[in-house]
């Protein structure tokens, strides 16, 4: 946060120290829970975290439904920032194109293998049932926008004679598939560290069958 005051709902100027509370009450929240899941996660356990008392939780956010949702929020847009500023480093690939999609790959496993977009999908995958919604929110705000912008990228590249994507949109899910999946299941959903050769490996590999097929 660079600015100093940010405009309430209400067209006030909302004081610095409000937003910052507001954001160690989201970090803490996620925090617990992905410690203990929806259900079991109290709201004043997510105060003690947060170093805030219970009732300032309730002044931000509401209720813990509220918290819950803008918790998977906030925490699917810094992940799909993560992701799009991997995705951007094909704007310049430079004349190795082999090597800008390795380094674009293993930057996109390490998003994805993160604690925290672990955590998420844990999260996602087991509260969906009850909050039914969010699927729509992080899918659209985020996989889908992450999935626009690698296929913008490819379209360039196949339009400069680099690459043979005709169908751009579906090469960029596959390429996506082609490292969410191994990185899923080697990791145990989550459970299993993956050493950076592995990763390295998956990315290497990913990138080598990507260019057979539209290379």
């Amino acid at each position: 946060m660079t600015e100093a005051k940010t405009t309430a709902g209400d067209g006030r100027k909302a004081p610095r120290g409000r937003i910052d509370k507001r954001q160690a009450i989201l970090d803490a929240a996620f925090t617990v829970f992905a410690r203990q899941g929806y259900a079991n996660a109290c709201v004043k356990e997510i105060a003690a975290e947060a170093n805030v008392a219970k009732p300032t939780v309730y002044n931000h956010l509401n209720d813990k439904a509220n918290l819950f949702r803008q918790t998977v929020q906030l925490t699917a847009d810094e992940a799909t920032a993560r992701n799009l500023a991997a995705v951007e480093r094909l704007a310049a690939p430079g004349d190795d194109l082999r090597a800008a999609l390795v380094a674009v790959a293993q930057d996109l496993l390490l998003c994805y293998g993160g604690e925290q977009s672990q955590a998420l999908r844990r999260l996602l995958y087991a509260e969906i049932a009850r909050f039914p919604d969010l699927l729509d929110t992080v899918q659209g705000q985020g996989a889908d926008r992450i999935t626009e912008a690698m296929a913008d990228r490819l379209a360039r590249l196949t339009l400069s004679g680099r690459l043979n994507a005709t169908d751009p949109v579906c090469a960029a899910e596959q390429f996506i598939a082609m490292l969410s999946g191994p990185m899923e299941t080697r990791s145990r959903y989550g459970t299993r560290q993956i050493p950076t050769a592995e990763r390295n490996a998956m990315a290497e590999a990913a990138v080598d069958t990507f260019l057979k097929a539209f290379g």
